[in-house]
């Protein structure tokens, strides 16, 4: 096994505890217990799925994907409702987040489609997608826009590695692009659809009659009209209030934007040093709602300081390069694809978690893992180590040392 990021991950579970624990010090609440317990059951089944060799999974794969996407329809017709979006479902008193173990299964599936066919071809990207997409959208419309983006950033990283042309993950993301662009200035959004229709022309192969090029146009222009469409009927009043808060921050913030605005006071004053463990003022008074969970980070830099927070975001580069060690020393491509989806899911959610707290980006809803409440996600990334620490036991040790 790979210790240092079996500990690592263990370590940051303790401080994620410790941490949650100081935002409720003062409410008589004890998510952090169930942090640690949840931890503990996690760690168990981490111990146990690293024992277990990883090729399984890639006999087994169609099997989860089916049983992801059963879970996820059954979160539509029997799930528990809460904050405007049905997300869980109720299992012996427990509220279970099928979405969160997806992301893990999606990276399975994933995997297993480009270890043999790599995304060296297009046709093989547009195979991935096809299947990526089924669970997608049941996220999408729960609505969960924060783990959909997360299988995103996936789906992007590991066809990264499987050799995809980096234009064709460009053309993959521009529609997003587009999208924003025609919301925010008609012009930038014309430029943009034309810089694309060149990056069609030079990356994507058949450019008889320039039909790359009208494709990648074309697909930015579509891209900016369903952006439109999607933000006049599909977006939830809360969803456009976060992305136009964090476009401008100031506009509303008493309301759509005080998670933000608090945050953002509560890390500035924790200056180098912080004012220490359980004593921080705008935490232990509980000005940052939703402290324990997406903005624990707030927590950090208001006790713990500046050099608090550089020794987290340290320890997930350290967990990030062992993920990349484990990917590239891996006996198989099987492995290694394994490996990189794990990556990609814990680079996405700590930079945009971190980014949101400090106005970089916009609330998303995103844990930090190991470190927010939440059991669903701490089972999730639990697991996510088993399968990575199987990857790591089941390599060979002469190309390993």
């Amino acid at each position: 096994m790979d210790m240092p990021f079996f500990v690592l991950a263990v370590g940051l579970t303790i401080f994620g505890g410790l941490m949650i624990r100081s935002t409720e010090i003062n409410q008589g609440l004890y998510d952090w217990v169930w942090h640690w317990i949840t931890g503990i059951v996690g760690v168990f089944l981490a111990l146990v799925i690293a024992r277990i060799p990883y090729q399984n999974w890639l006999q087994f794969h169609w099997a989860t994907y089916v049983l992801t996407n059963m879970s996820l329809i059954a979160v539509r017709l029997i799930g528990t409702s809460a904050k405007g979006a049905q997300r869980w479902i109720t299992v012996f008193g427990f509220n279970v987040q099928p979405s969160e173990f997806a992301k893990i299964f999606v990276i399975i599936t994933i995997a297993a489609l480009l270890h043999k066919r790599t995304a060296s071809k297009l046709n093989h990207v547009f195979y991935v997608l096809a299947f990526t997409a089924v669970p997608w959208l049941l996220v999408f419309i729960q609505p969960d826009l924060a783990t959909s983006l997360v299988f995103g950033a996936i789906v992007l990283g590991m066809l990264y590695w499987a050799n995809a042309n980096p234009g064709w993950l460009l053309l993959l993301i521009s529609p997003v692009i587009a999208a924003i662009l025609d919301n925010l200035y008609k012009p930038g959004w014309i430029a943009w659809s034309i810089a694309m229709g060149i990056v069609a022309l030079v990356c994507i192969p058949g450019r008889r009659f320039a039909i790359s090029a009208l494709g990648g146009l074309g697909l930015n222009l579509l891209g900016g009209e369903l952006g439109a469409f999607a933000w006049n009927n599909l977006l939830k009043d809360y969803q456009k209030s976060r992305l136009t808060v964090f476009l401008n921050p100031d506009q509303d913030a008493l309301a759509a934007g005080y998670h933000q605005a608090q945050s953002k006071i509560a890390i500035g004053s924790g200056e180098w040093f912080g004012w220490g463990l359980n004593q921080g003022p705008m935490t232990q008074l509980s000005f940052v709602p939703e402290q324990h969970t997406d903005f624990i980070f707030s927590a950090v830099g208001e006790e713990l300081g500046f050099i608090g927070c550089l020794i987290l975001i340290s320890a997930f580069c350290l967990v990030c390069l062992r993920l990349l060690h484990i990917a590239q020393t891996a006996k198989d491509n099987f492995g290694s694809l394994l490996a990189v989806g794990v990556l990609s899911m814990i680079i996405f959610q700590m930079t945009i978690n971190i980014g949101m707290t400090v106005g970089l980006a916009p609330v998303a809803g995103i844990p930090l893992p190991w470190m927010s409440y939440g059991r669903s996600a701490m089972l999730t990334n639990f697991i996510a180590v088993g399968i990575v620490e199987s990857v790591a036991n089941f390599r060979s040790r002469r190309k390993y040392y």
